[in-house]
């Protein structure tokens, strides 16, 4: 087998099913994983219990622990939890390669987008985001999925990436909005556990609906004050992840949004659900960077600040719907 020529960072659900949908066609992938059991299990098993069971995995991925086995490979996925993004970078200290970014969300004390991060801890790379409406599982059991591949370095890096990242059902779609695609991901997060709170209250398909068409207005606001294309919002990374995240318990914003709507009345019962939890909800952190920015920016977000206040325990689930349905009667408006 050639040597490989992609790596992915981070041995999660995520990174393990883009690992292998990256080896569907027999190339070579390297997987790093923090966890010792996950990379015994990657090479000796070509399984990850902890994090996607069931998944045989390609024999073409092979899994280290150490980050300098990758840090030369040309094509670098990074698939690591948002806020340990910039960590993990600096100690992978990459050598001049492309950075395709995986990770949704916002760093919690900077109120950096993930490409910001990345640009500040590797500035000699050449950065991408990938983003779009998946669930891990159904990447590595090869269903059919479309994602955004923005694109920092324009149409040259594409040329590069693209052919590095595309498989048969794997289709990704071209755009130089960096912006764009990393808010996208991160706000949808936010929105995802709001609807599962009016899943877990059992308060019907309309109420998602709404909260889905109002959360998206709450995505553009922010996107365009940021710099964001509305078209770029509008599509996979945007309005695609976010009808997906906000529609299944699959999505882990969404499960801890039904634990939490659930509890009903009760208040304060975010901190014991995220602790109990293995996986990472990345909602959770980046709703009260939400609210700090719309405060910032003048602009209006009452779903992600009413997810932050319930995150926080100043509301309780059904506090939070009740704020919601109180607001004053208006016009509708594609960002009002």
């Amino acid at each position: 087998m050639s040597a490989p020529q992609v790596g992915v960072v981070g041995g999660g659900a995520w990174g393990t099913a883009l690992a292998q949908m990256l080896a569907s066609d027999g190339r070579a992938v390297l997987l790093w994983a923090r966890e010792a059991d996950v990379v015994e299990a990657v090479n000796s098993a070509h399984e990850n219990p902890r994090f996607l069971p069931g998944a045989a995995l390609h024999p073409a991925i092979r899994a280290s622990g150490n980050l300098a086995d990758l840090a030369a490979l040309p094509v670098l996925l990074m698939v690591t939890p948002a806020q340990h993004l910039g960590a993990v970078l600096g100690e992978l200290a990459p050598q001049g390669n492309d950075i395709v970014l995986c990770a949704k969300g916002i760093e919690q004390g900077t109120g950096r987008l993930m490409s910001e991060v990345a640009a500040a801890a590797a500035p000699g790379a050449a950065l991408a985001v990938l983003s779009g409406p998946t669930f891990a599982h159904e990447v590595a059991d090869g269903l059919p999925t479309a994602v955004t591949l923005a694109c920092a370095g324009g149409e040259e890096q594409w040329a590069r990436l693209a052919p590095v990242i595309a498989r048969p059902a794997f289709r990704p779609y071209y755009s130089a909005d960096v912006i764009g695609a990393s808010i996208g991901g991160a706000v949808k997060n936010v929105l995802a556990i709001a609807c599962g709170v009016v899943e877990g209250l059992g308060l019907g398909a309309n109420a998602r609906a709404a909260l889905i068409s109002r959360g998206f207005a709450e995505m553009q606001r922010l996107g365009l004050a940021l710099g964001a294309e509305a078209e770029t919002l509008a599509g996979l990374s945007g309005l695609g992840d976010l009808v997906l995240t906000c529609s299944s318990s699959e999505s882990r914003n969404f499960a801890l949004g039904m634990a939490l709507g659930a509890e009903g009345d009760r208040t304060g019962g975010a901190a014991a659900l995220l602790a109990e939890r293995s996986t990472v909800a990345e909602g959770a952190f980046t709703a009260p960077v939400l609210a700090r920015l719309a405060s910032e920016h003048a602009i209006a977000m009452p779903i992600a600040a009413g997810v932050a206040a319930l995150l926080d325990g100043a509301l309780s689930p059904r506090a939070l719907v009740a704020q919601l349905l109180a607001r004053p009667l208006r016009a509708e408006a594609p960002l009002g």
